[in-house]
């Protein structure tokens, strides 16, 4: 019996970081867990209203913006009300949640972009994982079909945009689309889907990372003589900075990556850009980054919470599969995100926000496009990264008792 115990305590401790909150860690996404769903209830009785949209974010007047379904973030409102469905079980919240999961279906077959990924998998992706309703299935398969007439053998990565400034252009952000392909493979047996996720994460791995482990935001690779022919930083402050944002892109596509594969060389990649993250001189004591780590007006320079949601939400989950010192750097970390997110500097008050969980995020700082606003990614990632650390600290509540 000794040793059993024993066993599962060694266990245990390599899935379930240590590292206590700051405040009760139950206590502390209950509150916001349901704070959320208050804002997002209300946000969803307006929409309702207004046919084939999806809230966005806000203008400078407090009003909502809204999106069509050929947006590249139209799955995380759907999204969102998933995670609140899994956290409260009100059949309301599911009801919700399939309205505006529906209202994207037809993006399943779009193939002028990359970003189906986020559309589709947000969306339906969760609510496979919720209902286990297998119409869904044929969803997810169906885009994932769309999604790989984007890759090129010949390069090994999948194009991101269909634009005449650059020969053959591909994102960081990509690496969160690919997480549709590898599900798509275990729900139709498909390989195909996998092999093209796993050429672009490691043709990613190639191309795209600094040497200290940061990223640039785009490679243009070379169609006629292979490799690429530039890299820059196209939303961050210049090429060589150090946009958040496509900070916290590679690390959630890389810890995704290994959770599908158990490829060591990702879980490396995801360790190497989480340590630069974490041990950045330009991150705040708070730990929500500013909108690029080389801006020159620190302390002064704008946040982007949303991508702090990102990262607090992939610093969770690689917790999970490092060891026992790291798990704690790495938990630790993604608990004082959520902390500094859940807290009244970024989290909105009950009725304010235009109905949005999170203030201050950055969209895109030099087309001075969603700047210091709510964002419904942010919002997304940030309920994401809340489930996940209600689900560990379930798991640890169940070992001690």
């Amino acid at each position: 019996m000794i040793i059993r115990l024993l066993s599962l305590f060694i266990i245990l401790n390599l899935i379930v970081p240590a590292y206590p909150c700051n405040r009760d860690c139950m206590q502390l996404t209950e509150e916001a867990l349901s704070q959320s769903a208050y804002q997002l209830s209300n946000l969803y009785n307006q929409i309702s209203l207004i046919p084939d949209r999806l809230p966005y974010t806000i203008n400078e007047k407090g009003k909502l913006v809204t999106i069509n379904a050929k947006n590249w973030t139209s799955g995380f409102f759907p999204g969102s009300l998933w995670y609140l469905y899994e956290y409260s079980g009100k059949e309301e919240m599911k009801k919700a949640a399939l309205e505006m999961t529906e209202r994207i279906r037809e993006q399943e077959h779009m193939t002028t972009n990359h970003d189906i990924g986020f559309m589709i998998f947000c969306s339906f992706g969760n609510a496979l994982r919720l209902t286990g309703n297998k119409e869904f299935e044929k969803v997810i398969v169906t885009a994932a079909r769309s999604l790989s007439t984007r890759f090129s053998k010949q390069l090994g990565v999948i194009k991101s945009w269909d634009n005449d400034n650059w020969q053959y252009p591909v994102i960081i952000d990509n690496m969160m689309n690919l997480e549709l392909l590898t599900q798509a493979t275990k729900i139709s047996g498909d390989s195909v889907f996998y092999h093209i996720a796993v050429s672009h994460a490691d043709t990613t791995m190639k191309y795209h990372f600094r040497a200290d482990g940061s990223s640039y935001h785009l490679v243009s690779y070379d169609t006629i003589n292979g490799g690429y022919v530039e890299r820059k930083t196209y939303q961050g402050l210049h090429d060589e900075s150090a946009w958040a944002r496509g900070q916290a892109w590679g690390l959630y596509g890389y810890v995704m990556m290994y959770r599908e594969t158990k490829k060591q060389a990702y879980l490396d990649q995801a360790i190497k850009i989480a340590n630069y993250i974490a041990d950045h001189k330009n991150l705040p004591e708070d730990k929500i980054p500013y909108w690029d780590f080389n801006v020159p007006d620190i302390p002064n320079a704008l946040r982007d919470a949303s991508a702090g949601a990102v990262m607090a939400s992939a610093l969770v989950e690689l917790s999970t599969f490092t060891n026992n010192k790291l798990s704690v750097k790495f938990y630790s970390l993604g608990k004082q995100m959520v902390n500094a997110l859940a807290s009244p500097a970024y989290m909105a008050k009950k009725g304010e926000n235009g109905y949005f969980i999170l203030k201050h995020s950055v969209a895109f700082m030099a087309k001075n496009r969603e700047v210091n606003v709510p964002l419904n990614y942010a919002d997304y990632y940030f309920l994401e990264a809340l489930t996940r650390i209600r689900k560990i600290e379930a798991k640890k509540r169940v070992f001690n008792q």
